[in-house]
């Protein structure tokens, strides 16, 4: 009895946060500055800013396969490496081993994880772009899934309030399609992109814009009192950047929770169940399994944020089973693990571009060009619904282009020490339908390493997305042959499958009726409202654009919300 209570002391805060990623980052920031004391619980390693970025100054000769990924690295990692080169030797400390960490594929479904400190924020894209106001009424104007229980104005003081602490650097555009944010300074484009840019309003009264980035370009006060610094313009940001200038959770959001003395990180630390107390009605904590011991602990909260990711938070939900619940924690409405989002990729155009000898670029930019959103947009009505944006611009090949190119000598050397061509290329990212039959379930027999339920996927991509394919790639190639490009050639890959874009979400969405959603529109589980699930499973509909920043802007609403609640004694 001692020993309880002791536990019970112990182990016992104002708020639980499961992840240490873009959004559990968020949380824990946005609790523990409001006066909580926050645990975070991260089921991987600890990864410590700056001191364990190990390929971060690495040249590539450093490396023992020149980057590549190894056999038998590519084994561990086959759900990385499935469709693309993701956890090769410069990156791959950051992403997953698949074989430690297994799922069942009723259907093929590419999950990218990252287990340990930071989690996918150490190796995101960084694009940060507001949904705009049609992408909150899109399911209710067309009749698709349910409708978004909050409007655009809801959130748009709150994507203020994420983007001015992380730091995106963008240009202002005043487009409806794409909202304009709290800038720093943008990245500049080069020679070609410019005359791409001019030739499309010219031709196709088309907007390009340079990619709204979460790279610091003019550190603010609150930037630099963390130790973040400006891009140094190397493109090595998925090595985890020394400068801070590339932002993730490790190196922002928590060291912000940590000044403030009230957070607790627990690492190697696996959430299994939402503990649910039947007589009041709410969880009370989050039981915990030990990567390394198996060990099994119990940790108490008034509130719990839950920030594992879509999948991983719905798997919690799932096993998460008690009298009141009996199909997982908060899942009254079968809604929980349905509607798996994505964003559709490998698909776009590319093109060689004369001309331009003289024009150089600054460094390696970590960034890309924008497209926004034309489709299904003002007169523009086409077969299949909603639509994509591009990312991507124009480059010059290197040095590298000697390794497939004749010669050899004196000559040959002097020739790569020169920039080669230009080539301006563009990939598409498409906006993915909910549908309930997109879903992600636990096995009822197998069990992963820790004793949890293995997680089976059963998603897909529908005709709406393979009718909208063919339009990314025809309309890539048209805006390359249209500016005047040669050699333009499209790409409509066939080997991907949802996940792919490490942007899932959906499997927990929000709602304004608990009959056929899970959250209500602060991210409260209907029928428990000291649970937040602020990740991606909270979304219902998936716009074109990254949504990381929109994640962020949720959480940080939500926290905003808790606390106020908490002090009226309403959680």
């Amino acid at each position: 009895m001692n020993l309880n209570l002791k536990v019970d002391k112990t182990h016992r805060y104002d708020a639980i946060v499961v992840g240490s990623g873009m959004t559990g980052g968020m949380a824990a920031k946005e609790l523990t500055e409001r006066g909580l004391q926050v645990l975070m619980l991260e089921r991987g390693r600890e990864v410590k800013h700056i001191e364990d970025y190990d390929t971060a100054m690495k040249g590539p000769w450093e490396f023992q396969h020149r980057g590549k990924i190894s056999i038998h690295s590519a084994e561990e990692y086959w759900a990385n490496s499935r469709f693309g080169n993701l956890a090769n030797e410069e990156t791959g400390e950051f992403f997953t081993d698949d074989l430690k960490n297994p799922y069942i594929e009723k259907r093929p479904f590419d999950w990218i994880r990252a287990y340990h400190t930071g989690g996918k924020s150490m190796h995101w894209g960084r694009q940060s772009y507001r949904f705009n106001k049609n992408d909150f009424e899109a399911n209710a104007k067309e009749g698709i899934a349910i409708d978004w229980p909050i409007r655009y104005e809801d959130l748009e003081p709150w994507y203020t309030h994420v983007e001015k602490f992380v730091g995106i650097s963008g240009q202002k555009e005043n487009l409806e399609v794409l909202p304009d944010g709290h800038f720093l300074p943008a990245m500049p484009m080069s020679a070609p992109e410019l005359y791409f840019k001019e030739q499309m309003m010219k031709k196709l009264n088309r907007p390009i814009t340079i990619g709204r980035v979460a790279n610091l370009t003019k550190p603010q006060p609150w930037h630099t009192e963390l130790g973040r610094a400006s891009c140094q313009y190397r493109s090595k940001c998925s090595r985890g950047c020394p400068y801070g200038a590339y932002y993730s959770s490790l190196s922002g959001s928590i060291p912000a929770a940590k000044k403030t003395d009230k957070l607790t990180v627990l690492h190697d630390s696996i959430a299994s169940e939402i503990i649910y107390d039947e007589k009041t009605q709410k969880a009370t904590g989050v039981r915990v399994v030990n990567q390394k011991t198996l060990a099994v602990e119990e940790y108490f909260a008034k509130i719990i944020f839950l920030n594992a990711g879509s999948m991983n938070s719905a798997a919690l939900l799932l096993n998460s089973k008690s009298h009141r619940f009996p199909t997982g924690f908060g899942n009254d409405s079968d809604q929980v693990g349905r509607n798996i989002m994505d964003h559709h990729l490998g698909v776009g155009a590319n093109a060689t571009v004369e001309g331009f000898e003289d024009d150089y670029i600054f460094g390696q930019r970590p960034n890309a060009l924008y497209i926004p959103k034309f489709r299904n947009w003002g007169t523009d009505k086409r077969d299949y619904l909603r639509g994509f944006g591009y990312q991507g611009g124009a480059s010059r090949s290197d040095w590298k282009r000697g390794i497939t190119a004749d010669g050899f000598g004196a000559t040959f050397k002097e020739d790569m020490t020169k920039p080669g061509s230009w080539v301006m290329g563009f990939g598409g990212f498409g906006e993915v339908l909910p549908n309930p039959e997109n879903r992600m379930f636990l096995d009822k027999d197998k069990k992963d390493p820790y004793g949890i339920p293995m997680i089976v996927f059963d998603a897909a991509f529908g005709q709406n997305e393979i009718a909208m394919r063919k339009d990314m790639m025809n309309a890539a190639v048209e805006m390359l042959e249209v500016a005047g490009f040669k050699n333009v050639a499209g790409f409509n890959r066939q080997d991907t499958h949802l996940g792919l874009g490490i942007h899932d979400m959906g499997t927990a969405r929000m709602g304004k009726d608990p009959k056929t959603s899970v959250l209500n529109k602060f991210n409260q589980v209907h029928a428990a409202k000291n649970v937040f699930v602020t990740d991606g499973a909270a979304m219902v509909s998936s716009s074109c654009v990254n949504p990381s920043i929109t994640y962020m802007a949720l959480t940080a609403r939500a926290a905003n919300h808790a606390v106020e609640e908490l002090k009226k004694q309403n959680l």
